[in-house]
């Protein structure tokens, strides 16, 4: 399950940065427990980002969409602050970092 969880997460973008939030190392949690319910922890590239919102929802919907899933909790968290050296290799190299 935490496969496909990682996989979902894959799909959402911030919409600013042309690169996912799994690989912008915004995600910083994900429990699974045995009734397949999802609670995740993720922080974003900035505290006042004018897609908190919509970046926090579609995350929501896009893992309740996963056969099987239970209940879905997404926890917007600032600690600690995100900076670049969270992203994966692949997102730097992405954004000419590497």
């Amino acid at each position: 399950m935490e496969e496909k969880v990682i996989g979902m997460l894959k799909t959402v973008f911030d919409p600013e940065i042309p690169v996912n939030i799994y690989d912008l190392g915004l995600i910083y949690k994900i429990d699974i427990d045995d009734s397949f319910n999802v609670d995740v922890d993720m922080t974003l590239t900035a505290p006042n980002c004018p897609a908190a919102d919509f970046m926090v929802e579609d995350v929501r919907q896009k893992l309740e969409s996963i056969e099987g899933v239970g209940n879905v909790v997404v926890n917007l968290v600032f600690e600690p602050e995100w900076d670049k050296d969270m992203m994966s290799e692949e997102a730097k190299l992405e954004l000419g970092f590497l």
